[in-house]
């Protein structure tokens, strides 16, 4: 395979690499990969890459590098997500071409849904689709723990040992012989943001030795680590630091800091100009608090509130609490809309999150 030396489960590893292939070896954790799933994927002619509603880095770089596959195996690919990709991840190569609802000109003959921790993530699209989505075979691939699979569990790939849904794709891609450097390290690259995303930089519990075996593979094979992290963690808009400001000046907590939250309004976005997709990273901002168990963004949301949580590890489960109100996630990271107004969502979860904090023994 021209750029990488292709290293399905079953082909022997050794030898010479040859100049600008992937040395990093990964064949270890290629079994995972379903084979139903992977051949379906293959064999595609016609696929829709759905992403989750509000995108984030991981679902975006796995819908990318899903399309990528699709085309390296000769069918052709859509993206869609149900909202407009925020400005942060314009740096990713073929994001201009994401679309909010399918292509009516084209007759698909797969859907794969991404990061998707419930099919409800998957927004507008979803619904306005409905038709489409019962009619075609669909493919989930995705690291949520509270993902509850599919119709089709033959086709569905849920991992919640991986730090990433891009980690996944990128075993993936090398057990369809796709080669990490595709495209001059664009495939290479949406995979790491995904992965630096869901890791904040590998500094996250959830980063294993696989974890770090798939990066490694990734910026051997392009994958610009350093500048993907700075676009991703250290570069913020003005407006959006002073959207941060409002928020953290609002900070408030419990039960000598073992519960810390604030709230984000809609009068915060007026005031300072920005968009829901800039709160973004408020969350990991709180989560620093150093006594506390659970950090909870509360964020006024069309019909109800959206909560953000996260945990320290070996304490809260953070699916637990935003279970509770219908939400899912992570044990150190997840999220709930709850139908009512911030206020009264409030004082629910705040009783919920303390009972929680209390029961945890340092």
């Amino acid at each position: 395979m021209p750029g990488q030396r292709r290293c399905p489960a079953d082909e022997p590893h050794g030898g010479e690499p040859q100049a600008g292939s992937v040395t990093i070896e990964l064949g270890a954790y290629l079994g995972a990969v379903p084979d139903r799933l992977a051949e379906q994927i293959a064999g595609a002619r016609r696929a829709l890459i759905v992403s989750h509603e509000n995108p984030d880095a991981d679902t975006l770089g796995a819908a990318l590098a899903v399309a990528r596959i699709v085309e390296f195996h000769g069918g052709q690919a859509t993206t869609v997500c149900s909202d407009p990709v925020p400005p942060l991840y314009s740096f990713l190569a073929g994001i201009e071409a994401e679309r909010q609802a399918p292509d009516p000109a084209v007759d698909y003959d797969l859907i794969v849904i991404v990061d998707c921790g419930t099919l409800d993530r998957v927004g507008a699209v979803g619904r306005s689709h409905a038709a489409l989505f019962e009619r075609l075979p669909v493919a989930i691939i995705d690291h949520h723990l509270s993902n509850p699979g599919s119709t089709t569990p033959e086709l569905d790939w849920i991992d919640p040992d991986s730090a990433a849904t891009c980690e996944m794709v990128t075993l993936l891609a090398i057990h369809l012989g796709v080669p990490l450097t595709a495209a001059d390290g664009a495939l290479a690259a949406a995979l790491m943001a995904g992965i630096v995303m869901d890791t904040a930089t590998f500094a996250h519990p959830n980063a294993t030795p696989r974890t770090l075996s798939v990066a490694a593979a990734l910026v051997e094979a392009g994958a610009p680590l350093s500048e993907i992290s700075r676009r991703l963690y250290r570069t913020k808009p003005d407006a959006q630091l002073r959207l941060f400001g409002r928020v953290l000046e609002r900070l408030e907590s419990a039960d000598g800091g073992r519960v810390v939250w604030s709230s984000l309004l809609d009068a915060d976005l007026v005031a300072t100009g920005t968009a829901p997709a800039d709160s973004e990273g408020i969350i990991d901002l709180l989560s620093q608090a150093e006594a506390a168990e659970v950090a909870i963004i509360f964020k006024e949301a069309p019909g109800g509130t959206r909560i953000s949580v996260r945990t320290k590890p070996g304490g809260v489960d953070a699916t637990v609490l935003t279970g509770t109100f219908g939400g899912g996630g992570h044990a150190r990271a997840a999220g709930a809309t709850i139908d009512e107004p911030l206020p009264r969502a409030q004082v629910a979860v705040l009783a919920e999150a303390r009972r929680l904090a209390r029961a945890v023994a340092r």
